[in-house]
């Protein structure tokens, strides 16, 4: 899943609040003499602050867990998708007038602004239990982590049963290449007379030589 915006947002909330809370705090020190009643506000906001501060951190740590999973997804299926694309296109161009099933990803529902919303937290108001959703990714990324193991030790078997594997089932992206995978033969370029007459001379010479 992508959750880059939501990733962004609460580090920016984490800054804030780690950044009020250190106000706050120097605040208090300042209203130490003689205002004790301010003081004591000070170091309740900057305790607030300081809390809000751990939550962030607490989300932006499964946040960014599952963009680290994401990464991991693309190098591992990066290979096959690319096949899988110039398969379909492939297909189309032999046969134009059939009609096919478009591809679809399998990219997750993106997250709703009510979600984003609940990202947002508010000093001197109680820290509401992380979402059902965030809950969610947490648990997803232990299914994630078994998959992306398994998929990884697939081995191709041998039809011989005493050799071993022919290697892994779905290799990892090796390759950075940007050209198309169904390349046009080279033109043969025929060399000039010319060419050709000095590289009779030079064989002359070398024979010649010895």
């Amino acid at each position: 899943m992508w959750v880059g915006d939501e990733l962004r947002q609460v580090r920016a909330g984490a800054w804030e609040a780690r950044l009020a809370a250190a106000r706050a705090g120097a605040e208090a020190a300042a209203d130490r003499s003689g205002h004790h009643k301010a003081a004591a506000r000070h170091r309740n906001l900057a305790a607030s602050y300081s809390a809000l501060h751990d939550e962030y951190r607490e989300r932006e740590r499964v946040f960014a867990g599952v963009m680290a999973d994401r990464a991991d997804w693309e190098t591992a299926t990066r290979a096959q998708r690319h096949l899988a694309v110039a398969a379909d296109a492939e297909l189309r161009r032999r046969h134009p007038d059939q009609r096919f099933t478009p591809l679809r990803s399998a990219e997750p529902h993106a997250i709703t602004d009510a979600q984003r919303a609940e990202l947002t937290l508010t000093a001197r108001q109680p820290i509401a239990e992380a979402s059902q959703w965030i809950k969610n990714l947490t648990a997803g990324r232990r299914t994630f982590a078994e998959r992306l193991a398994d998929r990884q030790n697939m081995m191709i078997p041998s039809e011989d049963p005493d050799y071993g594997g022919l290697g892994q089932a779905f290799p990892s992206w090796t390759g950075s290449s940007t050209g198309a995978i169904l390349q046009p033969p080279k033109p043969v370029i025929r060399p000039s007379a010319r060419v050709l007459e000095r590289v009779v001379e030079r064989d002359a010479d070398m024979e010649a030589a010895d």
